[in-house]
């Protein structure tokens, strides 16, 4: 019994201290003083807040570039900024928005916070800052709204950037939200950030650099026209499909005929496709150019999401076969879906699409016929072939260009090379110039240095060696 007494003397406290409690949580506390919705009340009075009329957009999280410039030029023109702060909510597990912000709470409140930003690489001499999250409040013809700038995603993880603007329940305030919205609109649409860039997705979210990424931007090797060192025929091929075909783009288009091309590079390992395209990409420098990985197939839509947004664009997937073969050499489904998903992107542009699709492989021979064998996917297949003797001789030069060779020289190097890969010779000049510092030479390239070279390269190494070089038979 004295047990129970003192059980039932402890259940009487606690609840005393429950009420007590309540009594200091109850309806009448106030917000803290830095909560958004006392900002709120305080920007609209005398405008009830129920009053209010909320619009919502989401844009995917990798155009936040385009968008934050947006903000820049938006915000300060015709508009004032009354005031602006970050804005931070625990336990926001999907994202904040204003009805968030306008709800009083005194447990778990829509805060002020300084604003938070972060370094994006968009490929110029300083990384662009952007904003994480932000809430303006702002004045336009005697109007008060109110802008939210939030993450937006899905258990968990961050898909896009969304933007809510409160403004009042009337015709300006629609007006205002329209006009918002449009200037946003077009921002993206302009893509001024990545326009004319050579880029691919980065599924990271940060760089060793510690700057954001989400498009990585590339800086390609300057490739020259004369630096192109391909047989006359290679040549002529890709002036016509491809440099001929983009001048002429606004008449073909004149006379209703499709503007979008597929081209496939082929050849053996090292014969300059890499090369060209770089050449290409600098050529064609009003395009934009994406860059796509074998193992990125499964972004494949998202990258041409981009090829649209971005046209005129060139959309490049190097060693296509790796997802490409043919159906018959096939292990998994897996494997088929990753096909059809290139076949169907490739088959379902439209006609008038400004985008140029060039795929590379080295075995043309395994790839699946409804790729490679059907107009409207491939236009023009495009055969890269190991170099002729004057085309060695004319790579000899090109990678010669720091130092003196002779005549003879470049003569005995074109004859002992016949079978090898550009990349050979690529590589072979600098093994030349490494044995000419060894024995401290003055620049004028020597017989010795020439054959300790090659005898290192097609003798010592083995036929291993040669295959990896890119050299078609023993010299």
């Amino acid at each position: 019994m004295e047990y129970l007494g003192w059980l039932l003397l402890g259940l009487v406290a606690g609840a005393g201290a429950a009420v007590v409690v309540v009594k200091r949580m109850g309806s009448g506390s106030s917000p803290p003083k830095d909560a958004v919705s006392t900002l709120l009340k305080r920007h609209f009075h005398p405008l009830p807040l129920d009053n209010l009329t909320i619009a919502q957009r989401q844009f995917p999280f990798r155009v936040r570039a385009d968008l934050q410039r947006a903000l820049d030029r938006l915000f300060g023109e015709q508009t004032q900024v009354v005031h602006f702060c970050g804005v931070r909510r625990e336990y926001a597990h999907e994202g904040l928005v204003l009805s968030d912000c306008i709800l009083e709470s005194q447990h778990n409140p829509a805060v002020s916070t300084p604003p938070e930003y972060e370094e994006l690489d968009i490929g110029e001499e300083q990384p662009l800052r952007v904003l994480k999250s932000g809430l303006w409040l702002l004045e336009q013809d005697g109007v008060r709204f109110a802008v939210l700038l939030s993450p937006a995603g899905s258990y968990g993880r961050i898909t896009g950037m969304q933007f809510q603007i409160g403004t009042p329940n009337s015709p300006a305030g629609t007006q205002i939200a329209q006009g918002f919205f449009h200037h946003v609109e077009t921002a993206v649409q302009q893509a001024e950030s990545y326009r004319g860039k050579i880029l691919s997705l980065e599924e990271v979210e940060h760089s060793y650099s510690g700057e954001s990424s989400g498009i990585k931007v590339h800086k390609l090797r300057l490739v020259e026209r004369e630096q192109v060192i391909l047989p006359q025929a290679t040549l002529a091929l890709l002036e016509r499909n491809v440099i001929q075909f983009v001048k002429q783009r606004q008449k073909l288009s004149q006379f209703r005929q499709a503007t979008k091309k597929g081209l496939l590079f082929h050849g053996p390992p090292g014969t300059g496709k890499t090369h060209t395209i770089h050449y290409l990409a600098r050529a064609l420098d009003d395009h934009t150019t994406l860059l796509v990985s074998a193992e990125q197939v499964g972004l494949l839509g998202e990258y041409m999401t981009l090829a649209r947004l971005l046209q005129p664009s060139i959309v490049v997937m190097e060693d296509v076969d790796l997802i490409a073969r043919d159906r018959g050499h096939m292990h998994s489904a897996c494997e088929e879906v990753l096909l059809n998903k290139l076949l169907n992107e490739m088959d379902g542009l439209k006609a008038e699409a400004d985008i140029l699709f060039i795929l590379t492989t080295n075995r043309p021979e395994t790839l699946e016929a409804a790729l490679a064998s059907r107009p409207g996917r491939i236009d023009q297949a495009i055969e890269f072939p190991l170099p002729d003797d004057e085309g060695r001789g004319k790579l000899v030069r090109l990678y010669s260009q720091g130092v003196t060779l002779t005549d003879a020289g470049q003569a005995e190097i074109v004859r002992r090379t016949a079978g090898v890969s550009a990349a050979f010779i690529k590589e072979l000049m600098r093994r030349i110039v490494q044995f000419h510092i060894e024995a401290d030479g003055d620049g004028q390239l020597t017989h010795d240095d020439i054959d300790n070279a090659l005898d290192e390269m097609l003798f010592k190494g083995g036929s291993l060696n040669l295959k990896l070089l890119g050299a078609a038979t023993e010299n």
